[in-house]
């Protein structure tokens, strides 16, 4: 039976995905002395991306919620410090 891929949440433009791939490839070699060929970087990429990219998608989320909720919460007090009594 084949396996179905969950679908990626994460797109790249081509410059990025070719950027990526080598990324993978030279790192792969470099550290692990590992050649791969373009498919096989492409398909290690789609890999990280699908099981991955959620992961690092989530958490610059919260993270941005944060930084908005410091910033409303500046602005907030910025607005009250300029209320005329």
């Amino acid at each position: 039976m084949a396996r179905r891929e969950k679908p990626s949440i994460l797109e790249l433009d081509a410059a990025q995905r070719q950027a990526a791939s080598q990324a993978l490839k030279r790192f792969l070699e470099d550290r692990f002395e590992l050649e791969l060929g373009a498919f096989e970087a492409e398909e290690a990429l789609d890999y990280f991306m699908r099981e991955f990219g959620p992961l690092f998608y989530n958490k610059a989320i919260v993270d941005v919620q944060a930084h908005l909720k410091d910033r409303f919460e500046s602005i907030e007090s910025d607005l009250w410090a300029l209320e005329k009594s």
